[in-house]
């Protein structure tokens, strides 16, 4: 009776697997982003970063004020300014400076990088599950010991532990899933999994702002990551006792002696480097974003709480973005070859551009409605890039390349945000968040374009005669018109006993083993 009922409830168990795997990136992210939100009240109480002449917490409005308060770059002249007596400007630490945007990028992107490719490669010849235990575990052991710093340096120490924990997430989990998951579902399935950027990114503005506002136990910021920690102990927890390895036909390849894959042939593919190019310039911009957003319209918006707008915009319009964005890859891809994915991400980056300016130049109300329309286009980009990169390289190294990929696009995307202090220091912190931010966007507009005409087209339907098998035969037809087949995994190939069907109940895409010249 149990076996009956589990067999009934086991269609639950890949939606199951995503859940998962998704809201324990979403924590991951969330203790990666809380230091953008709470940077202010961390930098105060852990003495980094500038210190400037910024609007206290008395009631009056902006414009109210006879002068405002960033005009001021000498400490005195700060405290002199006063309407009646009361005095609405204060000198301290605002949350910026060098020191934040190190702690921010570089110092969690420096070891996340090369722990990706390290746990890529471990991916490719490991049990994954239990890898992916052991990061979650890391990394929610170093989100929770973050509420405890007394010093910068701790900070800084405990980012970068935290970052070798979750650099396991996105190798190891995306493995999973392309081996649990039907190809025709494949961009919709990373594009949920890979919200977990924006959905960790976007609590965090609620999260960091209000719970730190509510002082709860006298710990303020300090509550947030412990909270965040205890989420991800859970999902930990989850990962390690309720998943289970899915079973991979690449191991199975090498050991019967199939020719090896060469994996610098692979990376130095024209199309995987304009595409790790043109994705590195796109998460540069989304990370310059992520970094100062909460940081940006505090500035130049002190009395005006966007808080809820933010969460609102990302988790909100963000999530249909990524949604529309996989359902309309997968949509047409079947039609158009894999070439129409990168023209999906060069197309959406296209609509976001403008947008992302707005967002950055115009006041609260037009600035909130200009970000929630880029927001929508722009979030396509994640998911589709990954279900691009997963189709055209070899199963045998597909986490090796997403490590690889990841070190290249986190070393490029993650550390030049950290020219917007010097840039802003020339030409004003508005003006360098919006050349780093919208003008990125609008260059990788440019670089997905051009990475579209290295990708296949669609591909004609491979005739019975070609094929070598009945003609009658439905099963033995191209189900996806795509290049996938270039670098097709043996594990859609049909069992003797399959009558045209995988073990896990998916019909097979290509019912042959492409010849060995197929392969790099």
């Amino acid at each position: 009776m149990q076996s009956s009922m589990m067999e009934k409830l086991s269609f639950l168990y890949k939606p199951y697997v995503l859940a998962v795997l998704t809201i324990g990136y979403i924590a991951g992210e969330l203790g990666h982003y809380l230091i953008g939100v709470t940077s202010k009240a961390t930098a105060i109480e852990l003495d980094y970063g500038d210190q400037a002449c910024q609007q206290n917490h008395t009631d009056f409005l902006r414009h109210e004020l006879p002068a405002q308060c960033a005009e001021f770059i000498i400490e005195h002249e700060c405290h002199q300014q006063h309407i009646n007596g009361t005095v609405y400007c204060e000198w301290n630490y605002n949350g910026l400076g060098l020191e934040y945007q190190l702690l921010a990028g570089p110092s969690f992107i420096a070891v996340f990088t090369v722990m990706g490719v390290v746990l890529g490669v471990a991916a490719d010849r490991y049990n994954r599950v239990r890898m992916l235990f052991v990061c979650t575990l890391v990394f929610a052991v170093a989100i929770l010991l973050q509420g405890t710093v007394k010093e910068y340096w701790h900070l800084i120490l405990l980012r970068m532990v935290m970052a070798a924990g979750e650099a396991g997430c996105n190798p190891l989990a995306t493995g999973i899933m392309s081996d649990i998951f039907p190809e025709s579902k494949r961009a919709l399935v990373m594009a949920i999994f890979n919200w977990g950027i924006y959905g960790g990114y976007g609590i965090a503005f609620p999260v960091g702002r209000y719970i730190t506002k509510l002082d709860i136990g006298g710990l303020g910021w300090r509550v947030c990551y412990y909270g965040t920690g205890v989420l991800a102990l859970i999902m930990a927890v989850l990962t390690g006792t309720t998943l289970r390895e899915p079973e991979r036909q690449s191991i199975g390849e090498d050991a019967a002696g199939k020719a090896k894959i060469n994996l610098v042939k692979v990376l130095l593919q024209p199309r995987v480097l304009l595409l790790v190019l043109a994705a590195s310039i796109r998460h540069s911009g989304g990370m310059t974003f992520a970094y100062n957003a909460d940081l940006y319209y505090n500035i130049y918006f002190p009395d005006v709480d966007l808080g809820w707008w933010l969460f609102a915009v990302t988790i909100g319009i963000g999530s249909i973005g990524v949604v529309v964005g996989g359902i309309v890859s997968d949509k047409v891809v079947a039609k158009m070859g894999i070439r129409s994915r990168v023209a999906c991400l060069a197309i959406s980056q296209l609509l976001a551009t403008p947008f992302a300016f707005g967002s950055v130049y115009f006041e609260p109300l037009w600035a909130m409605i200009t970000l929630g329309i880029s927001y929508f286009f722009a979030e396509m980009w994640f998911g589709i890039v990954f279900a691009v990169l997963v189709e055209i390289v070899p199963l045998q190294v597909r986490s090796t390349t997403i490590g690889v990929f990841l070190f290249v696009m986190n070393n490029i995307g993650g550390n030049l945000p950290i020219l917007v202090d010097p840039l802003a220091k020339a030409i004003g912190y508005r003006g360098s968040v919006m050349f780093f931010y919208a003008g990125f966007y609008g260059i990788s507009t440019v670089l997905f374009f051009i990475t579209m005409f290295f990708m296949d087209g669609p591909k004609p339907e491979e005739t019975a005669a070609t094929i070598g098998h009945d003609p009658t035969s439905h099963a033995n037809h191209v189900e996806m018109g795509h290049e996938n087949n270039t670098f097709q995994p043996d594990d859609y190939l049909p069992s003797p006993h399959a009558n045209g069907h995988t073990a896990n109940g998916h019909r097979n895409i290509v019912s042959v083993r492409p010849s060995e010249s197929s392969r790099l």
